[in-house]
């Protein structure tokens, strides 16, 4: 019998998670600074509002995070804004994120924590800058 060494797997699994992470939440930031996809919400917000901030965040922050670029720094900051977001604006509503819609962010609070803590895995632009110095 022979065994399967899943840990072999787990930068390219770490990356995966990181990518896809990383789009989902390049998404977000699409649709409030282009209201992009037509018709999802929250739709297009003022750039100079909290949501607005939080746009940019989750765009530039979301495609950094599919590249693997300023990986660790970046999910620390995009964690901390995840967090603010479900205190600020779901938590409010109600303490039970199935109620109050939280449940993303508090999913991508902990997604980005990790990543923040154990790097983008596989595949990143960090590591390709790390092996030319």
């Amino acid at each position: 019998m022979t065994t399967f060494n899943t840990s072999a797997l787990a930068p390219k699994t770490l990356a995966a998670l990181r990518i896809v992470a990383g789009l989902l939440f390049l998404a977000h930031g699409l649709i409030k600074l282009f209201g992009f996809p037509e018709g999802a919400e929250p739709g297009q917000v003022p750039l100079l509002s909290l949501m607005g901030v939080g746009a940019v965040l989750e765009a530039v922050g979301g495609a950094l995070l599919v590249l693997g670029l300023f990986t660790r720094p970046t999910a620390f900051v995009l964690s901390g804004e995840m967090a603010v977001a479900y205190w600020m604006f779901h938590a409010p509503s109600s303490p039970y994120p199935a109620v109050n819609g939280g449940d993303a962010a508090i999913l991508f609070c902990f997604i980005f924590l990790y990543l923040a803590c154990a790097g983008g895995g596989a595949w990143t632009l960090d590591s390709r800058i790390r092996t030319r110095r």
